[in-house]
């Protein structure tokens, strides 16, 4: 039997995390996108707002900011000056809110061609993504960029909200047309999981709770749906990926044996008494004990932050990785990955550029640009000399150390890396590593 096939979500790590999940209230991460004037700052400032995530002075500083008859609750998230005189989401901003039975993590980000890096960043952690479309307009070339952008980032649940539902008087042939023809869209995506609402964010409907105005629509409101959509089975358990971060030797008589490897578990789970093999020495040891915040723990998953203690007095450091014997990434210096270049200078081919993967930093030199793509059309062109800024396209990389890696599909920690600009330390580069290279 492999090792895949032995590990389900009936796991004890699996029945765990489940647990710890709901008694520190499960956090979910939510991307945001929609085109210009779809409502998606409305429909955020709706979810704080009923929520109970906005203070009073905030609403009555809105309220008197507001023109019209209602209160602008887009004034909550468009918080640039920029974004405010051109009524447009611009930055990511994250917005942190709750309910009894889950805490969320919201990226408000833009749905600007010209932001598609900002989209990028957004929603690389996300677990789910909202894509608003406007139920006068329908389905919009950016509405397909979004799609076709949470498919390629990986993330695992896309739920389109129909806004402006009460402006085509909740008409259901409406709506069962944009979720038809997105349904047909996102099924060329390869999306898993797709769920469309009708709602309307200035007035409320099907947000927080269902509207009476959509007898027809018998599905379940927006945050009833984001407090219920099940993550924990997204997590990957089987592949053991632990990246060194940083070496702990305390300098205290109480701890002078002590010697821990401090890290964040990108994937699998680990448990003391576990055979490990230390990457890229390719030595095995076996896992002493692991230390959480409050103590010592039984099992650590990711996302847990903690420190292995190994038996053997082995040669780790910061940017090795612990994994399992028999289940070890791919080390290798050649990348062959689907780049989203950030930076106002094009990327070309020669380029010389830092590439951080997990905790790990080397150098590296562009080989090839493959094609640039058309996020709208899906187009590639093959005679692309260049990225430039918020492209997106194939490019091979060779490193000067090997790093280790995973498809971006089976593991999105260790299946992407940033590309860093050696002369200024900016981050000009995200790349991720589709299966098949």
């Amino acid at each position: 039997m492999s090792e895949q096939s032995a590990v389900d979500v009936h796991s004890p790590a699996a029945e765990q995390a489940a647990e710890l999940a709901t008694a520190r209230k499960d956090i979910l991460r939510i991307a945001t996108a929609g085109s210009v004037d779809d409502g998606k700052s409305t429909l955020i400032g709706r979810l704080l707002y009923d929520s109970k995530a906005v203070y009073e002075d905030q609403y009555a500083a809105i309220e008197r900011a507001s023109k019209g008859d209602y209160v602008d609750l887009a004034l909550l998230t468009d918080g640039l000056r920029a974004e405010r005189e051109q009524g447009i989401t611009i930055d990511v901003a994250y917005r942190y809110f709750s309910t009894p039975r889950r805490t969320f993590i919201l990226a408000d980000t833009p749905g600007h061609v010209q932001y598609t890096r900002n989209m990028v960043t957004g929603a690389s952690t996300a677990d789910l993504a909202i894509v608003l479309v406007d139920a006068r307009k329908g389905m919009l070339e950016q509405s397909r960029r979004h799609a076709f952008l949470a498919s390629l980032l990986r993330v695992p649940h896309l739920v389109v909200a129909v806004n402006k539902m009460d402006l085509v008087d909740w008409s259901q042939e409406v709506f069962e047309t944009i979720r038809d023809e997105f349904s047909a869209f996102a099924a060329r995506l390869d999306v898993p999981d797709l769920t469309v609402v009708p709602i309307s964010a200035l007035h409320g409907d099907n947000v927080v709770s269902r509207s009476e105005r959509a007898p027809w629509y018998q599905g379940s409101s927006l945050l009833h749906h984001l407090e219920h959509v099940h993550v924990a089975s997204d997590r990957n358990l089987v592949d053991v990926r632990f990246p060194v971060q940083y070496v702990i030797r305390p300098q205290s008589d109480a701890f002078h044996d002590y010697r821990g490897y401090a890290g964040t578990v990108a994937s699998g789970v680990l448990r003391p008494g576990d055979e490990v093999q230390v990457l890229p020495s390719g030595l095995t040891t076996t896992v002493a004990g692991i230390d959480g915040p409050r103590g010592p723990v039984e099992q650590a998953f990711a996302p847990m932050a903690v420190t292995v203690r190994l038996a053997d007095d082995v040669d780790v450091s910061r940017g090795d990785l612990l994994c399992r014997p028999g289940n070890v990434p791919q080390a290798t210096q050649d990348l062959d990955a689907l780049v989203c270049w950030m930076a106002d200078e094009p990327l070309r081919p020669r380029q010389r550029l830092a590439v951080k993967h997990t905790t790990r930093t080397v150098r590296a030199m562009v080989k090839e640009l493959t094609y640039r793509l058309d996020v709208n059309t899906l187009h590639r062109d093959l005679e692309a000399g260049e990225l430039g800024l918020n492209d997106i396209g194939r490019v091979k990389l060779r490193t000067t150390q090997p790093l280790f890696v995973d498809d971006y599909n089976r593991n999105r920690v260790t299946g992407r890396f940033i590309l860093v600009d050696e002369a200024t330390n900016a981050t000009v580069g995200a790349g991720m590593l589709p299966p098949h290279r």
